[in-house]
């Protein structure tokens, strides 16, 4: 028996707390003469919380299935069932309480280890075969039991199944990696920025962002490229990509390629170089990266992720 209620002790928790229960409440007028009735269990009324119904189940003189007795036994019941479909189940955590009258404080019970217990069709009560012993409970400098009233309490917090899931790939070489954009005319171009067509790597679209005279406005005379992504609309869209760009040498093929890595949002959806490399050394012709007036951009994704 000693063993079987240090047992039941250490599956408990009890603390105080001096806000009230979020839920339920319930208040007990002439606690001894229910106990007179002879009842063994008393059900409160029916309270709702996140779509189910629920009500207390009360043994005032315990539960003696349950090896409850010289305590008070509190469970927490799911009704109005008929209405779920076959194998429904309900996981739910939940504190119970009762009221110290004196102190202005809420005993709070609960699982010691905060379990989520399953309500389903073949099990639908939960709680505690030894809440609180009638001996600490009738002791009325504990607050419990005043003028023969008392109060319970109950809180709970259904977990439901419909989160959001995500599922993140890193995906290495992905196919169709390379995007190239040919730039005619380069020297004539009159604008701060210029964007690519949209590129498609795997599930993601990309551009190339190029401004001609740089970032800085000429202040830097250098040539600023960027890898662009399409897909941060929403701020929870989050990619990360390892890639090149480069500017290829049509003569040579000694290109000139840098590699970086980002994490693109909608707070930051491009990366690359501000200052990719010196106007003077672009406009060089015996480097072979303008020809013609035009310019050969690549990007290349090495890594990628890709977020569904």
């Amino acid at each position: 028996m000693e063993e079987a209620k240090l047992i039941d002790d250490l599956t408990i928790k009890r603390t105080k707390r001096h806000f009230r229960p979020a839920h339920y409440l319930l208040k007990i007028q002439s606690y001894s003469l229910l106990c007179d009735t002879g009842v063994e269990k008393y059900e409160s009324g029916v309270f709702e919380v996140c779509g189910h119904k629920w009500r207390l189940s009360i043994y005032p003189k315990g539960n003696e299935i349950m090896n409850g007795i010289g305590h008070i036994s509190v469970y927490l019941a799911i009704v109005d069932t008929e209405k779920y479909t076959l194998g429904w189940e309900v996981n739910v955590s939940f504190k119970l309480f009762m009221f110290d009258q004196i102190r202005d404080k809420f005993l709070t019970i609960q699982d010691a280890d905060e379990a989520i217990r399953r309500f389903h069709d073949i099990k639908t009560e939960w709680g505690f075969h030894k809440f609180l012993s009638l001996e600490y409970f009738k002791d009325c400098s504990q607050g419990y039991l005043v003028n023969d009233c008392c109060v319970f309490g109950a809180e709970l917090f259904v977990h439901e199944r419909n989160a959001r899931r995500e599922f993140l790939t890193m995906i290495k070489e992905p196919p169709n990696r390379t995007m190239t954009w040919k730039i005619d005319n380069f020297t004539s171009l009159d604008k701060v920025t210029y964007y690519s067509r949209i590129f498609h790597v795997g599930d993601l679209k990309w551009k190339l962002l190029v401004y001609p005279k740089g970032i800085y406005n000429g202040e830097i005379k250098a040539i600023s490229l960027f890898l662009f992504s399409c897909d941060c609309v929403l701020p929870e869209h989050k990619f990360f990509a390892e890639f090149k760009i480069r500017i290829k040498d049509q003569i040579n093929n000694a290109h000139v390629e840098k590699t970086d890595k980002h994490w693109f949002s909608t707070s930051s959806n491009e990366g690359g170089f501000p200052y990719f490399m010196p106007l003077k050394d672009l406009q060089d012709a015996s480097k072979g990266l303008l020809m013609n007036d035009a310019l050969i951009i690549e990007g290349e994704i090495i890594v990628m992720s890709n977020v569904k």
